[in-house]
């Protein structure tokens, strides 16, 4: 007699899910058009998440005790923080450090592990206007890896917190070749990569061959899409980032690229305890936007494997 074939796999064991105040339409620590931290909160469990990324260091309460009296009434726990700075521009190492070392302090008193660092972009995210080359000179590239490796060798050895270096559109750290340059250049005891799915593919990168070839060096997973056609204006109009996401470069899944199965599928086989922290970037957006986006985003992702019932084991 045949054996029935075995039921599907609900979830993926060394995959962790979370979600985001980008996801909200969040960018910065305090704006007009962005919803308030406890709304943030509210929703994003009434959406089914039990993790978050800390966000823009302000947007959420700074104060340790007070973050935490907000997520144990929720039930929420943290995946990691979010920091921005510049490893290309030795003169301001000293403000950088200082803010990274707020955002690793409140990290660590969370519990959490991992600190998601986003280079700056060379573009106003409001205005689009240019604030600096798109191109890093050879002598900025020169000192770009062993930068990152001197700031995560102080997190890990300070805060037991793990640098993930997030590649972002705009930035001097977009394209495949830029992603695959800093980790050729960086120490993986120090410096490892935060694969942002969709900022991979609005730099033209290939999400699937990265984790391949370096997914021992994936050590945190934000997971977005990307429209095509809107990619496509990017390219023929010079448009900026900002200006993409508000035409709606990001979208749900399963819509856009890549698709977040054969993400979700690669991940699995590297078989490293991860957290994937859903993100779709939407800001401005009304307020009512988000909810349902993050429900329907967070259904699609379980029936890809995706959960969010346990911590993964951090060893990267």
């Amino acid at each position: 007699m045949a054996t029935a074939p075995p039921p599907p796999r609900t979830t993926v064991g060394n995959l962790c899910l979370g979600s985001a105040p980008d996801s909200w339409g969040v960018w910065f620590p305090e704006d007009e058009h962005q919803v308030p931290y406890t709304r943030f909160l509210d929703e994003l469990v009434r959406a089914g998440y039990a993790w978050l990324e800390l966000g823009p260091y302000g947007y959420l309460p700074t104060d340790p005790q007070r973050l935490k009296a907000e997520l144990d009434a929720r039930g929420l726990k943290v995946s990691g923080g979010t920091a921005f700075g510049a490893l290309h521009r030795p003169e301001a190492w000293d403000e950088m450090l200082a803010h990274v070392r707020q955002v690793a302090a409140l990290t660590a008193a969370a519990g959490a592990h991992h600190l998601v660092f986003i280079p700056p972009m060379y573009r106003d995210e409001k205005t689009g206007a240019f604030t600096e080359s798109p191109e890093l000179t050879a002598e900025q590239w020169a000192g770009f890896g062993r930068a990152a490796d001197r700031l995560g060798r102080l997190l890990l050895d300070e805060y037991d917190v793990r640098l993930v270096i997030h590649p972002h559109a705009d930035s001097h750290l977009q394209t495949q070749a830029e992603i695959e340059r800093l980790l050729n250049e960086s120490d993986s005891r120090y410096t490892n990569l935060c694969l942002d799915t969709g900022h991979v593919a609005y730099g033209g990168g290939d999400n699937l061959d990265l984790i391949r070839r370096f997914g021992e060096r994936v050590g945190y997973v934000h997971i977005k899409q990307m429209d095509p056609e809107i990619l496509a204006q990017v390219a023929a109009e010079g448009l900026s980032f900002g200006e993409a996401v508000r035409r709606g470069v990001c979208v749900s899944p399963p819509a856009g690229v890549p698709n977040p199965a054969d993400v979700v599928a690669e991940l699995a086989r590297l078989g490293a305890e991860l957290f994937v922290i859903v993100e779709q970037d939407l800001y401005p957006c009304a307020p009512e936007v988000p909810l349902p986006i993050a429900i329907g985003t967070r259904e699609h992702l379980a029936g890809c494997g995706l959960s969010g019932t346990r911590r993964p084991n951090i060893d990267r």
